[in-house]
């Protein structure tokens, strides 16, 4: 396998590049390779001239030139005879090392990563006993974007769920009151304005990333709930009311409501947007989402807005609300066919005449459930005990979920399923988790090596790891020729160069220090390197998260100027800080969330009940999310800042109906908020669940932790509206005390308005009588 992967030829015009020509070099000017493959070329030649006498030990092996080799994190699985000495190991691991110092070097090493993958799957086909998994530097990128492509017939497929969904969640059976094409229209209100969003962040130079994929859901939460409310409101208002009024009263009740839940969109993810937070997927994601919700607030005052108007003009003309045509009077139907009355079945005002109390909308199936059954029932008295068993078994869970809650840790929880990554992390925490990846140390500043004290503290920071270095070596090589170390600085210098030139251990080490010259002839060192690689444990992979922690404290208040890297460090860094910056901006978000509303609420217990809610629902998540083995990650938080935003938009104008309620009881109260807004929180639920599904079935663990989330977030948030806040807010405060106004016989007034209506519905008042 290695000679198949060094002969990998890269055709360029004019020249075929090979791994020798781009290839990092040693001072040799050969290819720099893993020492486990020297180990296995001298094993090789031990065997073929029937020696017995070479042995591999682990994690260090000697090899026959003397030198002192560590295979810790090339072997795997690794079973030992006494002495260290190794019986047999099940896997190895074989890294190669490309330059990337130009442009072209850059795309040519590109193109070897490629067909390197190839090779290594066709030597697998012919050598079908041994598995072998290829994973370069482009692999995890390649993978993370993979998830955007194999989710496009599933988003696609939720998509016609939502549209068909939207549809019958506006329509009735009476012809002139349906409203499909709202609920198609508010859909398109929210795609054009995530279409919106998308555009500009093409046009400034953004850059997309599968957690895109987040943000049609968390605008449909909050778009379709948006345009549901105000056609809600439309029910509510008179249809005897000229157009322009019943729109004026349903921007009056909803859009106050919409408007403050929009800022506290636009504010959580504005900080998520801003400096503060240190990742870039989840910036470019908070800031498109900001874009994405202010549009659509602009797009729901404008083109939502006109659509009603217009479908409010059908309605008013006694108009079918899908062909547009006039609705004959009931006395022409009775003489069409049985599939034309079905069709153009309608109320006129001369049916409803006779009782005024009679809502006209109340043959919309979901009014209908809740007025006439789910309210009786939610507060009915025997079920407010079960309901309330129900919570508490609910805190329960989730208090045993959120007891084991693990921060994020797996590179696999943000790429496609069936991807190269998988496999590679797979295999590697299985057989190489004994010991951490190589762990480069990089003094980059020019010390006095010479001298002892430096020296001693040089050691002393890399305390406690299986070392190898060239500084350590060194020392070692000189304490074998008894040389003291305290040398001065020259001939210290000078000793160096020639113990890399002339002594064979010191040959791997050449690449790791630099010279410098200067004046008379003179010699620093101005920067060395070294590899360390600590022990971990297989199972406990958060140990080489708090070792990079460690390092890098150390390097802040250590002596000697240094920085630590390994590739994997860039992995360990999203998710060491994908959940500090998201949650500090959900918790600014959260104070943000007490502060604002103090000053816009009627009502300071709307205040407390809605953070009491907020925090009931994300506790509940967060608790459910860990025993549906879903972590604390960049995706995960990022739901949870969602969520609290979410849990507002359904919670808050509940909780505004019933707090500001006057008169009447508690129970009263609460039927009159399910009834007002229930309608609305269950339309927009139906769509967003149905829209949700398909996610689940896209093979990526990045979806299916996206899935699980806003899953939850929607389950629990629904279960407190239609259930918990129900039960609750009809036996605890604000109280409801009926006022006894003063009636005074003497003072009463009776005030009798006759009212026409001319042909173009202008209401003109007749006449007032006052007795």
């Amino acid at each position: 396998l290695h000679s198949a992967v060094t002969r990998i030829q890269v055709q360029r015009p004019g020249f075929n590049y090979t791994f020798a020509h781009i290839c990092i070099l040693n001072n040799d000017k050969t290819c720099i390779v893993d020492d486990i493959v020297h180990v296995l070329e001298e094993l090789k030649a031990a065997r073929s001239s029937n020696r017995t006498n070479f042995a591999i030990t682990y994690p260090i092996t000697h090899l026959k030139d003397g030198r002192e080799v560590y295979n810790g994190h090339q072997l795997g699985g690794v079973t030992v005879h006494s002495k260290d000495r190794v019986k047999s190991a099940e896997a190895i691991q074989l890294t190669y090392y490309l330059q990337a110092i130009n442009s072209l070097n850059d795309m040519v090493a590109e193109k070897w990563e490629s067909i390197f993958c190839d090779t290594v799957e066709l030597f697998q086909k012919s050598n079908r006993k041994v598995k072998m998994y290829p994973f370069t530097s482009s692999s995890l990128k390649e993978d993370f974007q993979k998830t955007s492509r194999v989710s496009e017939r599933y988003l696609i497929t939720g998509l016609i769920l939502v549209v068909t969904l939207a549809i019958l969640c506006c329509s009735m059976q009476d012809c002139v009151r349906s409203k499909p094409w709202l609920g198609l229209l508010g859909l398109l209100t929210v795609t054009l304005a995530t279409l919106t969003a998308a555009g500009i962040i093409n046009l400034t130079g953004g850059k997309y990333n599968s957690t895109f994929l987040g943000i049609p859901f968390v605008m449909l939460g909050h778009g379709l709930y948006g345009t549901f409310e105000m056609l809600s409101s439309w029910r509510k208002t008179r249809e005897d009311q000229h157009v322009k009024e019943r729109t004026a009263a349903v921007f009056a009740d909803s859009m106050l409501s919409f408007s403050l839940t929009t800022a506290m969109y636009l504010v959580t993810f504005g900080i998520g947007a801003s400096p503060f937070t240190n990742i870039e997927a989840a910036r470019i994601f908070c800031c498109n989402s900001c874009i994405a919700i202010f549009f659509n607030y602009l797009y729901v005052l404008s083109f939502y807005g006109s659509s009603l108007v217009f479908t409010g003009y059908i309605e008013n003309n006694y108009q079918h609300s899908i062909f547009c045509r006039k609705v004959p009077k009931p006395e022409v139907l009775q003489e069409k066919p049985a599939w034309y009355r079905f069709l153009l079945t309608a109320k006129f005002s001369e049916d409803t005449a006779d009782s005024e109390e009679t809502n006209t909308y109340e043959s919309h199936l979901l009014v209908w459930f809740l007025k006439r059954y789910y309210c009786d029932w939610i507060t009915n008295t025997y079920v407010k005990p079960f309901v309330v068993l129900f919570y508490l078994v609910y805190i329960s869970f989730a208090l045993m979920g959120y007891l084991q809650v693990s921060e994020g840790s797996d590179l696999s929880n943000i790429v496609a399923t069936a991807t190269r990554t998988i496999e590679y992390t797979t295999a590697q925490q299985k057989y190489f988790s004994n010991y951490s990846p190589v762990i480069g140390f990089y003094i980059y500043e020019s010390i006095e090596y010479w001298n002892t004290s430096v020296q001693e503290d040089v050691l002393e920071y890399t305390k406690g790891f299986v070392r190898i270095s060239w500084f350590e070596s060194y020392l070692n090589y000189l304490r074998k020729l008894n040389i003291s170390t305290g040398l001065p600085k020259k001939n210290f210098t000078d000793m160096l160069r020639n113990s890399f030139l002339k002594a064979p251990q010191f040959a791997h080490f050449s690449e790791d220090i630099i010279f410098s010259k200067k004046y008379n002839n003179e010699v620093d060192v101005v920067a060395s390197r070294m590899f360390l690689v600590a022990k971990t444990m297989e199972t406990k992979r958060e140990e080489l998260y708090d070792l990079l922690e460690t390092l890098r404290k150390l390097s802040l208040t250590s002596k000697v100027k240094f920085i630590v890297f390994n590739p994997s460090f860039v992995y360990m860094d999203r998710y060491a800080s994908s959940v500090g910056a998201p949650l500090q901006n959900s918790c600014i978000s959260a104070l943000f969330l007490l502060f604002f509303s103090a000053f816009l609420v009627a009502d300071s217990l709307i205040n407390v009940w809605l953070t009491l809610t907020v925090a009931s629902v994300e506790f509940g998540v967060i608790g459910f999310m860990t025993l549906w083995k879903v972590e604390l990650d960049c995706i995960s938080v990022l739901c949870l800042i969602y969520g609290i935003n979410y849990t507002i938009d359904n919670c808050a104008p509940l909780l505004s109906t019933f707090v500001l309620g006057k008169e009447f009881t508690r129970t009263k109260w609460v039927k009159n908020a399910l009834e007002v807004h229930g309608v609305a929180i269950l339309q927009s639920y139906l769509c967003y669940i149905v829209g949700l599904i398909p996610l689940a079935a896209v093979p990526s663990n990045l979806t299916r932790t996206l899935f699980r989330c806003l899953f939850l977030i929607a389950l629990v948030t629904f279960f407190h509206c239609f259930a918990i806040l129900p039960v609750i807010l009809t036996f605890l405060p604000p109280s409801k005390k009926k006022r006894k106004e003063k009636k005074n016989p003497e003072n009463r007034e009776e005030i009798e308005c006759v009212e026409m209506v001319d042909m173009d519905s202008t209401r003109v008042v007749d006449q007032i009588t006052t007795v």
